[in-house]
């Protein structure tokens, strides 16, 4: 594929994001401008960044301590991990969140609204994304098997919920919001639930319970525009991601029907990027998960990482013609 494109890329995300590196060294090899900025920590440290909006016209600049680049020249913004807009470290209290919430609606409005850039994705895209019951309503609409699933904050309808599930339930966090037990950060994973565990504690938020399905083995589809990449991952435990030195990864062709599933829910969200999970029963029905908008990918086995990577700079490089 002869790929032209020589506009700049703008890549968002925090200095400590392998992941971006494997595409960043693949567009270092096509010779393609790249600039690296994490706008919730660099703008206290060095970079400014400015915007100027007229009748007819508009002009933009990033100074980092390295190079200028003119914002209007972007073809790509690949929207990655950047950190939170928590404000400059030498303020305190009421300054300090004033000065993160300007952060987040002044840097961040302005790198969301690049003339004519190819975001991969628009962070407004993968916000909307992100929401479980969201990707839920989506995925009913692109055609996709969704298990039985109930979200509440209503314990008597939890316990009936869980109670009439033939092969069980699990319960799944609606956000992957930080916990910590005696000051240790933990993770909370996807578990079997019994109705009997089920506690009037169910009232104090909304709680995600989905029937178990009986799966055969899990499926993760990586999708960078219509390129799909599938994995499939045998475990030993209800949630994969517990104990991945535990998984085994094979190559997986994704089946006709989920792959015009998949091209439909990213249509409904604007995506460009999905990685999605399935669980995959021994009768190979493919039952949806969950989608997330910005997920991991280079843990896959080299050859797959390698072709994501490839399928993600081609993305970036053709900048507004994708």
């Amino acid at each position: 594929m002869t790929l032209h494109r020589t506009r700049p890329v703008l890549v968002l995300t925090n200095p400590y994001d392998v992941t971006a590196d494997v595409v960043l060294r693949v567009l270092a090899r096509r010779r393609v401008p790249v600039v690296r900025l994490d706008p919730g920590t660099d703008l206290h440290t060095g970079t400014s960044l400015t915007a100027s909006f007229r009748t007819g016209g508009r002009r933009g600049t990033l100074r980092t301590p390295s190079r200028e680049l003119d914002l209007t020249e972007v073809g790509s913004v690949w929207v990655r991990r950047a950190s939170p807009y928590e404000g400059p470290a030498d303020l305190d209290g009421q300054e300090r969140r004033f000065a993160a919430s300007q952060s987040l609606w002044g840097a961040g409005g302005v790198l969301a609204s690049l003339p004519g850039a190819h975001y991969v994705n628009h962070p407004w895209a993968n916000r909307a994304a992100e929401h479980k019951p969201a990707q839920l309503a989506a995925a009913q609409r692109s055609g996709f098997a969704v298990p039985d699933t109930l979200i509440t904050n209503d314990p008597r309808e939890a316990r009936e919920f869980v109670s009439l599930q033939p092969a069980g339930a699990v319960y799944k966090p609606v956000w992957n919001t930080p916990y910590s037990v005696d000051g240790e950060p933990r993770a909370v994973w996807v578990r079997e639930v019994r109705a009997g565990e089920i506690t009037d504690a169910v009232r104090a938020c909304p709680h995600l319970f989905q029937a178990r399905v009986p799966k055969a083995f899990d499926v993760r589809v990586t999708a960078v525009g219509g390129r799909l990449f599938g994995v499939r991952i045998d475990s030993p435990d209800l949630d994969w991601r517990d104990r991945q030195d535990l998984m085994a990864c094979t190559p997986i062709a994704v089946p006709e029907p989920v792959a015009r599933s998949v091209a439909g829910y990213l249509d409904h969200f604007r995506l460009v990027f999905g990685a999605f999970d399935f669980a995959v029963t021994g009768d190979g029905r493919w039952s949806f998960l969950e989608c997330n908008p910005n997920g991991q990918w280079a843990w896959q086995p080299p050859g797959i990482t390698e072709r994501i990577a490839h399928a993600l700079a081609d993305e970036l490089q053709r900048g507004p013609d994708a």
